[in-house]
C-alpha cells in the first residue's frame, strides 16, 4: 500500500492487521514527498481520528527522530513553522467544505473508518478532497473495515476498477498471533469461523450481518410521501464535539404508522443557534411534548432553552434505553416506523453496531455515534400513534344517495300531510 502510485486507492481489512499504523507511515512518507502541499488524515469524528492515528504518529515520530513537533491542540505536526499533517473528523455535511484545504489543496489525504462514513462520503471525495488534490497530483486513501451490511460509498469503491485495492489479515502483521486471538474468539463465543463477524473481523470480508446492527431498518421502512398527520413529537440528543440532533416524528388520529417528518443534525452549534432552531420547528409542527437529552450538561441546557422560550421540555428516560431500542425495532421490523431511505436516521441505522465483546451484557458500540437514531427514540417513546382509531368509513355513493332520497320523500309526505306528526311535535 505504501508504495503504491494509484491516484486513488482503497484499505479494507479486519482488525488488528496493522492498518492504522501502515497509513501512518505512509502519511510521514508523502509529508516528505509532497514539499509544497501538507497531508491529510480524516475519520467520522474527531475523536476518532486523534484515537486512530495520534498515538502512532507520535511513535513513529519519536522512534525516528523526525523534526515533526505535535500541536495536540490542533491535532497538527509542524516542520519549519508550517503545519505538514493534519488530522480531522468530518461528522456532517457541514464540515465538507474545511476540508478543500488551502490554497495549494493537499499533497495526500487519507481517510479511515471510511465504511461508517454516511451517505456524504461520495460528496466529500468528489466536491472537495480530488479537487484540492489537483495543484500537487496528490494521492487519496480510503481505508476501513468491512460493515455489517454491504452497502454505501466504501463498499461500491472497492468494487471499483478505477481504484487500487489492498486488503491483508491479521495473520500478515508480524506483532500479533492471529491464529491464538481466533481460537480464543471463537471458543469464548461458542461460533466457528464462518460467522459473519468473524469473517469481518479476521478475514476482512463483507458478509451481510443485519444482527449486529442496533436499529431494524429496512427498505420497508421507507416511504415515498406523507399522508396527511395530525400529531407530533419532537426528540432532542445534545452534542457539541458530537452534534445536536432534532427529529420531528408524526402520526396521523387514524392510523398506526409512525413517520419521521424532520430531521436537524448541526455540530458545535451554540445553544442561541439550538434555542432557535427548537423554536421554529416547535412553531411549525405545535408537538405535544418535546423530550430532550438532559444527561451531563444537558439538564442545564434544556433549563436555559425552557427560559428563554417557554416550550415544556421532557427529559428522556435513557435508563430504559435498551428496552426502547427493542420497541422501536418492533416497529420497524411491523413497518410501523417510516423514514426516507436518504435520511440521516436510515443511513446511520445501518452502520451503529452491537458490541458483543461481553455476550452476558452487550452495549452499543462507541465506534459510531449516531445523534438523530437517538433523537428519534426519544421522540417515538413518547409518540402516541398506538390510540389511533380507524376513520368513520364513508358511505357508498349509491347508498348516500337512496338516503337522501328517502329523506326528501318523507318530507314531501309532511308537507301534503300524508303522516301524522310525531309524537310530541
Amino acid at each position: 500500500m505504501c508504495l503504491d502510485t494509484s491516484p486513488y486507492a482503497t484499505v479494507c481489512c479486519g482488525r488488528r492487521a496493522g492498518k492504522s499504523e501502515g497509513i501512518a507511515r505512509w502519511a510521514l512518507a508523502m509529508e516528505g514527498a509532497k514539499e509544497r502541499a501538507p497531508v491529510l488524515l480524516f475519520a467520522p469524528t474527531r475523536a476518532t481520528v486523534k484515537r486512530i492515528f495520534w498515538k502512532p504518529l507520535c511513535d513513529i515520530i519519536r522512534a525516528l527522530d523526525l523534526p515533526l513537533a505535535p500541536r495536540e491542540s490542533t491535532l497538527t505536526f509542524r516542520r519549519g513553522g508550517y503545519d505538514r499533517i493534519y488530522l480531522t473528523g468530518c461528522d456532517n455535511q457541514t464540515e465538507i467544505g474545511k476540508m478543500r484545504g488551502g490554497p495549494g489543496g493537499w499533497g495526500a489525504v487519507a481517510g479511515d473508518e471510511a465504511q461508517l462514513f454516511p451517505g456524504y462520503l461520495e460528496q466529500l471525495v468528489d466536491e472537495s478532497l480530488v479537487p484540492a488534490l489537483m495543484d500537487s497530483d496528490g494521492l487519496l486513501r480510503l481505508s476501513g473495515s468491512p460493515g455489517p451490511v454491504p452497502i454505501g460509498y466504501f463498499h461500491s469503491v472497492i468494487q471499483s476498477p478505477e481504484w487500487s485495492h489492498h486488503a491483508w489479515t491479521p495473520w500478515e502483521n508480524p506483532h500479533v498471533n492471529a491464529q491464538k486471538l481466533l481460537d480464543r474468539e471463537l471458543k469464548r463465543r461458542g461460533i466457528t469461523s464462518d460467522h459473519p463477524s468473524i469473517q469481518r473481523e479476521f478475514f476482512g470480508r463483507w458478509a451481510h450481518d443485519a444482527a449486529a446492527l442496533v436499529f431494524s431498518w429496512s427498505e420497508a421502512n421507507h416511504y415515498e410521501a406523507l399522508p396527511l398527520l395530525t400529531d407530533f413529537v419532537l426528540g432532542v440528543d445534545l452534542g457539541f464535539d458530537d452534534a445536536d440532533a432534532i427529529a420531528v416524528l408524526g402520526w396521523s388520529k387514524h392510523a398506526p404508522e409512525l413517520y419521521l417528518v424532520a430531521e436537524h443534525v448541526l455540530a458545535k452549534q451554540t445553544i442561541t443557534q439550538l434555542t432557535d432552531k427548537l423554536r421554529h420547528m416547535v412553531e411549525l409542527y405545535r408537538p405535544l411534548a418535546t423530550v430532550i437529552d438532559t444527561g451531563g450538561l444537558g439538564k442545564k441546557i434544556a433549563e436555559e432553552i425552557q427560559r428563554r422560550t417557554g416550550i415544556p421540555l421532557q427529559a428522556a428516560d435513557k435508563v430504559r434505553k435498551l428496552e426502547h431500542i427493542e420497541l422501536l425495532n418492533d416497529a420497524l421490523r411491523t413497518s410501523r416506523v417510516r423514514a426516507k431511505r436518504g435520511s440521516r436516521f436510515a443511513q446511520d441505522a445501518l452502520r451503529v453496531e452491537w458490541d458483543r465483546s461481553n455476550p452476558e451484557a452487550p452495549k452499543i458500540s462507541d465506534r459510531l455515534h449516531s445523534d438523530i437514531c437517538d433523537a428519534v427514540l426519544y421522540a417515538y417513546v413518547r409518540a402516541l400513534h398506538w390510540l389511533h382509531e380507524p376513520a368513520p368509513a364513508p358511505l357508498d355513493q349509491a347508498d348516500e344517495q337512496e338516503q337522501i332520497d328517502e329523506e326528501y320523500e318523507l318530507e314531501a309526505a309532511r308537507e301534503r300531510g300524508e303522516m301524522d306528526e310525531p309524537v310530541g311535535w
